[in-house]
């Protein structure tokens, strides 16, 4: 029943390798969706980050205004601990409960948080395994800039604003390069799969 962890910088192809082990049969836990589960309208978490950061963070419908919160934390390191403060928790709480619900309905599951910022926030949590997608930084901006719309200086501030890949790479047990074809990238986690259902 191994957890694994499956991260990557924006634009690694993180999302194409957990797609392919959830076409294998993984469970495949979203850590972004749950970020959204736990900071919903009238949740403890929006109600903490909004006194926190004051009432110009929540929308008009009461929901979290992503982009106003993104402002007053982005290179404000103390601003960003105290968000941090404030969500991790949660998110580890729930998180569990999703990974315990998968076993507890098939113990021999394979279960896949697909989780940005593992080193941040999770790295020493007792992953079977640490699974990392990793592709060269110009082959993410030209990803982001073709297929998202962004503009260069945006996709390398993006970057820059992450943990850098050597500190991704140095915490890998498995390293899944994405800056091929496709296909290259898909055969890679079906060697992963047939290594896992092996063990």
């Amino acid at each position: 029943m191994p957890l694994i962890a499956l991260t990557g910088g924006i634009a690694s192809g993180k999302s194409t390798i957990a797609g392919r082990l959830a076409e294998h049969g993984a469970t495949v836990i979203d850590a972004d969706a749950i970020v959204r589960d736990v900071q919903r309208p009238g949740s403890p978490v929006l109600d903490a980050i909004a006194a926190a950061f004051g009432a110009e963070v929540i929308a008009a419908d009461g929901s979290l205004d992503r982009a106003a919160l993104g402002a007053r934390v982005f290179g404000e390191d103390e601003a960003l601990q105290r968000l941090n403060a404030i969500v991790h928790p949660a998110v580890r709480a729930e998180s569990q409960r999703h990974f315990d619900s998968a076993f507890a309905a098939d113990p021999a599951a394979v279960v896949v948080y697909d989780v940005p910022l593992l080193v941040e926030a999770r790295v020493d949590d007792p992953w079977d395994l640490i699974v990392v997608a990793d592709a060269p930084a110009d082959a993410r901006v030209q990803r982001m800039t073709q297929l998202r719309g962004m503009t260069e200086e945006d996709a390398r501030r993006r970057i820059g604003a992450q943990v850098s890949d050597d500190e991704r790479r140095a915490i890998a047990d498995v390293v899944i390069d994405t800056s091929g074809t496709l296909e290259h990238t898909l055969a890679q986690v079906d060697t992963l799969w047939r290594t896992l259902r092996a063990g």
